[in-house]
């Protein structure tokens, strides 16, 4: 299924990305491969992950403090948030109405 990231979304990726690959850049990697595999899940079986705040469904992964938040729509995958599981929960709603 195709994917639209919502532009606050990848900012929040690349700053992660950042911050990741500041402390090393093998984790750096390792952090993005991870939101990468929580993407291509997600598209690949959109309606299988935890729908939490209806409509919007989570993925989360076991390794780092994030998720992906997203909207499954008829024709692609919108991903509100790449959101850190430990900070401001339901920030990205706003998101969703756009």
């Amino acid at each position: 299924m195709k994917r639209v990231i919502h532009e606050q979304a990848l900012r929040e990726f690349r700053e992660a990305l950042d911050y990741y690959v500041g402390i090393s850049p093998e984790l750096g990697v390792a952090f993005y491969e991870e939101i990468e595999r929580l993407i291509l899940e997600v598209c690949e079986r959109p309606l299988t992950f935890r729908q939490f705040d209806p409509p919007a469904r989570r993925h989360f992964s076991s390794r780092f403090p994030y998720g992906v938040i997203y909207l499954p729509r008829p024709d692609y995958l919108w991903i509100l948030a790449v959101m850190h599981l430990h900070r401001e929960p339901g920030y990205w709603r706003e998101r969703a109405e756009g």
